[in-house]
């Protein structure tokens, strides 16, 4: 058993505000998709009277693009919207272990090893890849760690990781800004 604590109102509204922010892009390909739709399906019920009342065919153009741009509208609200149902989920609170170590053979292409909260025991409490340059080094230290299975390790010994900033702009419009 570990010990566990709720979302703060804070750190919910930080992932809140990521969400919304996606949202503000997906809403493009949607509305692309409504557009497409409704102008192959008044393509092929209307047409042009002055068509030889074949002008369906050229629907099959508009709705395959109209099914497209859905799908993408769908796909780049995934996970936000995964990452905002997990802050519903326990942040869980270990006073053990951190390590890491190198990538495996199961290994990700692009990954460059594990990291790990280990408990009291040194048993694997949660594990996630890491992305970057060089190989990770096997090394272990003791540290209070807090973490959540979707996001990461949030804290070790009450020091932020960056896995959730602590100030989030609005839509997260300037979020990737080169900082001075």
């Amino acid at each position: 058993m570990l010990a566990m604590r709720p979302w703060r109102p804070e750190e919910r509204s930080i992932v809140r505000r990521g969400m919304f922010g996606r949202l503000t892009i997906a809403v493009e390909p949607a509305i692309i998709a409504l557009l497409f739709g409704w102008f192959g399906y008044w393509i092929a019920t209307h047409g042009r009277s002055d068509a030889t009342h074949n002008d369906w065919i050229f629907s099959i153009i508009f709705l395959p693009g109209a099914a497209a741009f859905a799908v993408y509208a769908v796909v780049l609200m995934q996970a936000p919207l995964r990452a905002l149902r997990e802050t519903y989920q326990p942040i869980f609170v270990v006073d053990g272990y951190v390590r890491t170590r190198g990538r495996d053979d199961f290994s990700l292409s692009g990954s460059n090893g594990y990291v790990a909260v280990l408990t009291e025991d040194r048993c694997v409490a949660c594990e996630w890849p890491t992305h970057g340059k060089g190989d990770l080094p096997f090394a272990v230290q003791s540290a209070m760690s807090e973490f959540s299975e979707f996001g990461g390790i949030h804290a070790i010994d009450g020091k932020k990781t960056g896995v959730l900033p602590e100030h989030f702009p609005v839509l997260g419009i300037g979020a990737n800004s080169p900082r001075n």
